[in-house]
């Protein structure tokens, strides 16, 4: 899906995030474990307010919100909604794949400077010669050239994808299905595993999700326009939320490093400008300018965005994880839809109940 986040996303949210504290907050060692510590059965004081979540929560009623919570320093501070149902994440499944690319990258089972060629990537109709010298790396920050049809790509994404041949590989960015779908069947011919194996072995069983049920909450998405499926997965918020807060965490989790501090710093440093005062990563948003005048420390944050008001945000300066949730199986979801102006508003009244230390 062709996603832009609105200047109130960035203005929003980052400036709650840059009036409440300029400075680290230090990570408490805190990890779930079988379920979420609360305030309630933790050591760990909270110092959240209470009628400012629930300021917060009035404004999810009025976006018919299905579910959001709120992770701080590893304790679940704040649920609202059914937080246990998986649902589809959409291209939120693209954050997660970059955080199973960095395991496997740290493994050495995938190079970033192979090319499709060198991969034995094509597609229908084959792939020009400069389209094959497209590398991971390429892929993985959506800049490479190939602007073939994509399985899973939205009627705006059609209209908007530029023409076969138009930008070289590496000179240009688009978000870009093709890019996303064929970093899957990549995946698998490197390492052995689909991406839904690696989402079970190497994320859902050392982060001990709660709700996963594997294979039943995983699809591959095909269609003729393709030889590379989307690859969608269903997660309930408060399993995406480990997936968060490992990020937050620089991909230490308990103790053990499930993907390296290197990957992580790597994979959510901006490599494109794009709209809105944003950066893109490695499938990672980067939300980076707040006002012309003022810059977020580097690194501070990370956004996954799905259509219909998938969202999971991540401040790893002050260690506190966002996740919301749509569920967009219920065939009226698309009135129910939450953008990401609407969620810069919710996410700014969230972190307005935060502590200011």
């Amino acid at each position: 899906m062709m996603k832009f986040f609105a200047m109130s996303l960035s203005a929003k949210i980052l400036f709650a995030v840059c009036v409440i504290t300029s400075t680290p907050v230090q990570a408490e060692a805190v990890f779930p474990g079988a379920s979420w510590r609360t305030p309630a059965d933790s050591a760990q004081p909270d110092g959240w307010s209470v009628e400012k979540l629930k300021f917060a929560d009035e404004f999810a009623d009025s976006l018919r919100s299905d579910a959001y919570l709120v992770i701080h320093r590893g304790v679940l501070v704040h649920a609202y909604g059914d937080i246990r149902k998986p649902m589809n994440l959409a291209s939120v499944r693209k954050s997660v794949l970059s955080v199973l690319y960095g395991i496997q990258v740290d493994r050495g089972a995938i190079n970033l400077n192979e090319n499709l060629a060198a991969l034995g990537i094509t597609d229908k109709g084959g792939l020009s010669e400069t389209e094959q010298t497209a590398t991971v790396r390429q892929l993985l920050q959506a800049r490479s050239g190939v602007y073939h049809e994509a399985a899973y790509e939205t009627e705006n994404a059609k209209r908007r994808r530029p023409e076969r041949g138009s930008h070289a590989p590496g000179t240009f960015w688009y978000y870009n299905n093709w890019d996303f779908n064929a970093l899957g069947t990549i995946f698998q011919s490197r390492t052995g595993k689909t991406v839904f194996e690696a989402l079970k072995t190497d994320l859902a069983e050392p982060l001990q999700f709660e709700d996963f049920r594997f294979p039943q909450d995983t699809k591959f998405e095909f269609e003729r326009s393709s030889d590379h499926p989307a690859y969608l997965m269903y997660l309930s918020a408060r399993d995406l939320a480990r997936i968060g807060l490992l990020v937050s965490r620089d991909g230490q989790w308990g103790g053990r490093q499930i993907v390296s501090s290197a990957w992580l710093r790597e994979s959510i440093t901006s490599y494109s400008a794009v709209s809105g005062g944003n950066g893109y990563g490695y499938l990672w948003w980067v939300p980076y300018t707040a006002y012309p005048s003022w810059r977020l420390s580097a690194l501070q944050l990370a956004v996954a965005d799905g259509t219909g008001g998938q969202f999971m945000l991540i401040d790893r300066t002050r260690d506190i994880v966002v996740v919301h949730r749509v569920d967009n199986s219920k065939i009226w979801y698309k009135r129910n839809a939450v953008d990401a102006g609407q969620f810069a508003v919710l996410a700014a009244r969230i972190i307005a109940a935060a502590p200011e230390k």
